[in-house]
């Protein structure tokens, strides 16, 4: 994958700040930007990328992936991608639609018959998070390393779904994110395809964007995987005894970091995947293709529609939420939680993208990406300007 340098046009000058008419002043660049998280102790590493559909426009990575050791930051890193999993999730759906295997607008219980909510609740209002279904705290939901051979995720789930058996809501009147729905999308994928769930994101997914195993992946991988790390100092990490077992997920402080083992999301659908910087560049461009392996473009257009629900609009599509960056319309997906922070971004209308991630604890969408990418996009942007840079 080539990597081009960044040209300042003059109209991007003006707006890093870097020149004016009537007085200079300076601006931090946006690596500078980056390195100080690192340097200020927000973060013990950060990555980040800015991307089109055939290279890499701007990449910049600075820290350590573990602080005992001082090992810096690789692109080889791999981290919890923990939500943007559900972006993963939902495409597959897409997949099996397109394929005449799966109708939107039909209950889910027609492909689920043990579905435990009320069966009007449709396949479409599951991947909108408009169906009404709970979703409690779901950082109790993990287990580790040594456990993960053993773990009966279905058995786990059947248990949660009977806790929390009532909806919120009815079905396609209000909004609320939900884990619990999106683990039901992937026992679907499943009965549907016949395959177990990581083995059809891996075979139609991942091989086909161009990434391998390592790069977009359910398995930790010892040799290369970020250390992840919470603040010590914080009072979210006092919070994190009540919520989690600390002494058994937890290892003993590095400096100002408390580290977290190797462990797993008990759910693959809506959490479960690893990845590198480069997978998920991957994964993005291939869905940023006009000829795009994943996906046809009449399909591409009903996975990014922004929902509705009770006559408003959502900010969310099909597991990508939506906005807009100094008039340049995305989709993106925060995936957060104990030790690791994720934000993919694509922006359709100009064939670009961005994804940054931190080896530190993210627990709230913290759109990251729209400070990154401001450094980057003006006003008015095309991809042909976006190219020249």
């Amino acid at each position: 994958m080539k990597t081009n340098k960044i040209i300042l046009l003059p109209a991007l000058v003006a707006l890093l700040g870097l020149a004016s008419s009537s007085n200079t002043r300076s601006m931090k660049t946006l690596n500078d930007f980056l390195k100080d998280q690192v340097i200020s102790g927000q973060t013990p590493s950060v990555q980040y990328a800015f991307f089109d559909v055939d290279s890499t426009i701007h990449t910049f990575r600075y820290g350590v992936k573990n602080v005992a050791k001082a090992e810096p930051i690789e692109a080889s890193s791999q981290y919890h991608l923990f939500s943007v999993t559900k972006t993963f999730t939902a495409l597959a759906v897409l997949q099996l639609a397109e394929a005449g295997k799966v109708d939107l607008s039909r209950p889910a219980s027609d492909y689920l018959p043990s579905f435990p909510y009320p069966k009007e609740i449709t396949v479409g209002q599951l991947l909108q998070h408009t169906a009404g279904i709970p979703n409690p705290i779901p950082l109790r939901w993990a287990h580790t390393e040594a456990e993960h051979a053993g773990f009966d995720e279905r058995g786990r789930f059947e248990a949660l779904f009977r806790e929390h058996n009532q909806l919120e809501f009815k079905p396609g009147t209000a909004f609320k994110y939900s884990n619990l729905g999106y683990v039901l999308l992937g026992q679907l994928i499943e009965e549907v395809s016949g395959q177990r769930f990581e083995e059809y994101i891996s075979e139609h997914i991942v091989r086909k964007s161009g990434a391998d195993n390592h790069q977009l992946g359910f398995t930790i991988d010892s040799n290369h995987q970020a250390t992840g790390y919470h603040k010590y100092w914080s009072f979210s990490n006092l919070l994190l005894g009540v919520l989690i077992d600390k002494e058994k997920f937890m290892g003993k402080r590095e400096d100002g970091w408390k580290p977290f083992e190797p462990f797993y999301n008990d759910g693959k659908a809506y959490g479960g995947m690893f990845g590198t910087i480069d997978g998920l560049i991957h994964y993005a461009q291939a869905l940023l293709r006009t000829d795009s392996p994943l996906l046809k473009e009449s399909s591409k257009v009903v996975l990014f529609a922004e929902g509705i629900a009770g006559n408003k609009p959502t900010g969310m599509s099909m597991s990508w939420f939506t906005g807009e960056l100094k008039g340049n319309r995305y989709v993106a997906h925060a995936g957060g939680g104990g030790g690791y922070y994720v934000e993919l971004r694509i922006y359709p209308d100009l064939g670009v993208g961005s994804v940054i991630l931190y080896n530190r604890s993210g627990m709230t969408d913290e759109r990251m990406l729209n400070k990154t990418d401001s450094y980057y996009l003006t006003h008015g942007d095309s991809p042909e300007t976006i190219a020249t840079r």
